[in-house]
Parts: structure tokens; C-alpha cells; sequence
């Protein structure tokens, strides 16, 4: 048996939420599978209880199925054939086949094609017990079962086993499947009398099992593998293979397995928390000393904003390109820096660069766009208690209005390099103007440096722009990239008042910093070549 997941098929787009109805033709293909044999009071007396509002179609029949084990307690009978569902529902009580039977009635009730299925129920004892809910079979175990098939256009014939509440999965193994229980028996007929006894036994017995997380490979296993390993390796050695890693480690809260955050949502309350305690786990056993870099992730189709990215680089031979730890900030942690602390961190960097303070510029909303927003307002709604659609949108739009548009945002620092070589060359810095007389930032939630309105800085030819020189990737690399940390090597001097362009040339590229949620971030400028970035 291959463990298989119950709920990997998709649905016809006209049959994702319930109630739907078949089409045509396929009505008269389930013909048999529609037929409603019972229609008893306590039937529909229970089919009153359902929720048929429109909602996603497998979450219905997990509910109906649910609900269905709910009211039914199991026992073992050995009388021949199905109770009515009168009898069933009425004394609340049956077999595997008797609540098997009511499912497929009550789904006949509602429009959806049932079928009656008899086989065989494997169920193997769990490697672990379980760490919420039941473990499961003390041993292996196997016997005749009986369950229900539903049929959903773009799946087929789907398994609800009623007796557990759960949806069919690999344990489950059908032998007949048919509209009514007595034509799933599997003999039928008359005997004369024997004076001879007959039993019957299942057993189940492990042929082969493949290692797996909960039970993992011997230590006999494990000697093999390393045996081989070695081989592998010295192969790969003598033919000058040389390997890369790819694809992306995936990891689930213990704490919370089935969250969102952990299975469908792309963010969530403590994803990004435990996603920095492992970074800085992963920083100090692998990289110490290295730089810490948080990103921008992947943007996948559906979502509001881009996902985060947590990226570590540091130097293989041990050489530290950041030597205080304590600079960077624990973004789990509750924040007390504010618009002020950036704008000082700015200053700082201006000075360290021998740049002129003036050219910091501040990053306002844009006034005239919230404004219009507001404008747009029902009379009876203000910004604080806006009801604007989008959810991000109605946050930032009461967040904005109750810190003021008159706040800055943050601030940016326009910068350059200006040199022959990595080594030959100092920062350079221009002044930025813009009509409005403030640089108002494009509208959103990403940071600053993502909605600066470049296209509003003075016109310049774009032939007549300095282009910076795409890397060679073939090119012989440094012997070494210079390592600057806080305390270590100082930024080379530049002449005051130097540190405009040549022939009135504005640079495009800025350090912005910003302050959100109460840390202060640095949005680093696109460079080209890593020994600028990492002096900057």
C-alpha cells in the first residue's frame, strides 16, 4: 500500500461549490445511482438538519460524512443483510453497511449520484502514537467493510466511509460497487444441510516497507548507505563533478500543523517570527560573520503583496563582512525607533560617506491622492472607520490618516559610485528636485525604495546618461572582497562640496531608510559589483 491524500483531484469548475446539478446526459448515465429507495420520517427529519447554503462541494461532504458518525454509534453485526434507515437512525445504532446504506440515501436526497461499496479495511499501527487525537490500531488489523462512493464531475467516484467519519484512503479496498447493498453480496443461493463448519479469517501481513520520517532507515542501513555514499563520491571526484543544491526545504510548525499559515496562507502570525529564530540558528552554525539581508520574495498571482525573503552571505574562507550582531534588529521583538531615528541613521551615513546632509530628501504620501481617496467617502464614514473593500487598502488608509500625510515617510539619500575600479573611487551624490517641491512616493504598502517616482526627477536624454557596464560573468574574480563592518576599515575621503555629478548628471539610485513598526530598515540601492555593496 502507497499512502495516498483523499483529497488530491480537482472538481469541474460547475461542480466546486454545492448544491450543483449534473449535466444531462451524465443524468442519465447515474441513473441507478440517483434512485431514491427510502423516504421515512426520521430520514428526512435528519436531511432537515443539513446545511444546503451554497459552499465548497468537499467541504459539504465532510460535514455530511462528520455529522453521519456523529449520530451513528458502531457495532458488529452478524445478521444477514442492510437495516432500513428508519432502523438505523431510529435506534441510532448500526454496522459499517447499515450507516454505509443511509449515507448513500441521504446523498440521493440531495441531488448527488451514491453508490454502495463492499470490501476490505487495511489499517496498519501508526510508527508513533499520535500527538493529538487517537493513534490508531494497536496492531495491524484487517476485515470486510463497507463504505460510500459519491460521484463528483472532474473526480469521479470519490470514497466517504460514514463509520469513521473520514474520506476512503489507500486502507480502503473495494470489491464490489453497486447501486444496492444485496447486489454487492458475494454469494447468493440455497445450501442444503452439512454437518461440516466453515470460518473465515483476514490477515494482513508487512512484506516490504520502505523507510520513512517515523520509522527510519537501521543502523545496518545505514552503514550500506554510507558504504555507497563513499563510492559515489570518490566517482564523482575522480570524473570532476562538481554539485550544486536547488529547490526550496519546506517546514511546518509543530505547534500548529494544520494553520493556514502552515498549508494554504502565504503569510500569518508566526511564520516569519520562527522563520527568524531559524535564520539566526542556520547564521550562527554555518555562517558567523555574515551579512543578513531581508527581501523581497516571490509574488504569486492572487496575492496582495510580494512574500518575504530572508538571505544570508557570508565569505567562505571565515573573514567577517559584519562584525556586530547587535546592530541588527530582531524583528520579532516589539520595535521603539521612529521616523526621527531614521532620519539620524541618514545624517549618520551622509557624514560617513562625506556626502553633503543636504542631500537627504524626505518621502511624504502622496497628499493629493488620499485626499481624492477620502473625497470619494461615503458622508458617513471618515478614514478612521472607512469600509473600502480591499483590507490593506482600509489599513493603510487609517493608519496614514491617524500618524498625518504631513509626516515623512522616510528618507533617501541618492548615491552613486563613482570610480575606475572597486578599489579606485569614492561615493558620489546629487541633488533631487521635483515640481510638487516634495517627493510624494508612489501609493502602496512596500517600502519606500520600491515607490520612489524616479519618472518625476529632472529629464535627462537617456543617450547622454552614464551606463553602468553589465558584469562579465566569465571575468576573473578579486582575489579578495574588502570586509566593512561598523568599527573596521573607513569609507576613503572625498573633496566637500564635490559631490554633484559631472555635467549635471541625476542619479537614479538611493539608500532609502525608513522606519516600520518600530525598527528602522535601510533599502539598499541596486548595485552592480558585490565590493560596493558591501563598502556601502
Amino acid at each position: 500500500m502507497t499512502v495516498i491524500n483523499p483529497f488530491d483531484f480537482f472538481l469541474e469548475e460547475s461542480a466546486e461549490k454545492f448544491p450543483f446539478q449534473y449535466e444531462k446526459s451524465l443524468v442519465r448515465d447515474l441513473a441507478p445511482y440517483l434512485e431514491i429507495k427510502e423516504d421515512g420520517k426520521l430520514l428526512n427529519k435528519w436531511l432537515k438538519g443539513v446545511d444546503t447554503s451554497k459552499r465548497g462541494t468537499v467541504d459539504f461532504l465532510v460535514d455530511i460524512n462528520q455529522r453521519l458518525q456523529d449520530d451513528i454509534g458502531y457495532i458488529v453485526r452478524f445478521e444477514p443483510g442492510v437495516q432500513t434507515c428508519e432502523e438505523t437512525l431510529g435506534s441510532a445504532k448500526g454496522s459499517c453497511r447499515d450507516s454505509a446504506w443511509v449515507l448513500v440515501q441521504v446523498l440521493r436526497h440531495l441531488g448527488l449520484a451514491a453508490r454502495f461499496v463492499s470490501g476490505y479495511l487495511i489499517q496498519l499501527t501508526a510508527d508513533q502514537k499520535s500527538i493529538d487525537g487517537p493513534s490508531g490500531p494497536a496492531q495491524d488489523f484487517t476485515d470486510l467493510h463497507a463504505w460510500t462512493e459519491v460521484f463528483l464531475p472532474g473526480a469521479g467516484w470519490v470514497g466517504l466511509d460514514p463509520t469513521s467519519g473520514l474520506f476512503a484512503g489507500e486502507g480502503h479496498i473495494p470489491l464490489a460497487c453497486t447501486p444496492e447493498p444485496a447486489t454487492a453480496a458475494a454469494v447468493t443461493g440455497a445450501i442444503e444441510s452439512a454437518e461440516v463448519e466453515f470460518n473465515y479469517s483476514n490477515t494482513v501481513t508487512r512484506i516490504y516497507e520502505d523507510p520513512r520520517v517515523t520509522k527510519p532507515y537501521s543502523d545496518e542501513q545505514w552503514r550500506s548507505i554510507e558504504v555507497l555514499a563513499a563510492q559515489v563520491d570518490d566517482e564523482l571526484d575522480t570524473g570532476d563533478v562538481r554539485l550544486t543544491m536547488g529547490g526550496e526545504p519546506t517546514f511546518v510548525s509543530i505547534d500548529d500543523m494544520d494553520g493556514e499559515e502552515w498549508n494554504t496562507a502565504a503569510l500569518g502570525d508566526d511564520k516569519r517570527k520562527l522563520a527568524g529564530d531559524l535564520f539566526r540558528r542556520i547564521q550562527s552554525r554555518f555562517g558567523e560573520g555574515g551579512l543578513a539581508h531581508v527581501g523581497q520574495g516571490k509574488w504569486y498571482p492572487g496575492e496582495p503583496l510580494p512574500r518575504w525573503a530572508l538571505s544570508l552571505f557570508w565569505r567562505k574562507d571565515g573573514e567577517p563582512l559584519w562584525k556586530n550582531s547587535d546592530l541588527v534588529a530582531d524583528e520579532s521583538s516589539k520595535g521603539k525607533y521612529t521616523t526621527g531615528d531614521s532620519l539620524r541613521l541618514a545624517e549618520g551615513v551622509a557624514d560617513a560617506l562625506h556626502l553633503e546632509r543636504a542631500r537627504i530628501v524626505p518621502g511624504f504620501e502622496d497628499v493629493g491622492y488620499y485626499t481624492w481617496r477620502e473625497g470619494q467617502l461615503p458622508e458617513n464614514l471618515s478614514p478612521e472607520n472607512n469600509k473600502l473593500d480591499d483590507p490593506l487598502e482600509r489599513e493603510r488608509f487609517r493608519r496614514l490618516f491617524k500618524e498625518g500625510l504631513g509626516s515623512p515617510t522616510g528618507f533617501a539619500l541618492p548615491i552613486k559610485w563613482q570610480g575606475k575600479s572597486d578599489e579606485e573611487g569614492y561615493w558620489k551624490s546629487s541633488k533631487w528636485s521635483f515640481k510638487a517641491g516634495h517627493m510624494y512616493l508612489i501609493p502602496g504598502d512596500s517600502p519606500m525604495g520600491l515607490r520612489m517616482p524616479l519618472s518625476s526627477l529632472p529629464w535627462q536624454d537617456p543617450e547622454s546618461r552614464e551606463q553602468e557596464p553589465e558584469v562579465d560573468p566569465f571575468a576573473e574574480r578579486p582575489a579578495s572582497v574588502r570586509a566593512v563592518a561598523p568599527g573596521g576599515q573607513k569609507v576613503r575621503p572625498q573633496k566637500k562640496d564635490s559631490d554633484l555629478l559631472e555635467d549635471g548628471e541625476v542619479t537614479h539610485t538611493a539608500v532609502c531608510f525608513e522606519a516600520r513598526k518600530g525598527h528602522v530598515y535601510v533599502f539598499m540601492p541596486p548595485l552592480s559589483r558585490v565590493a560596493q555593496y558591501l563598502e556601502l
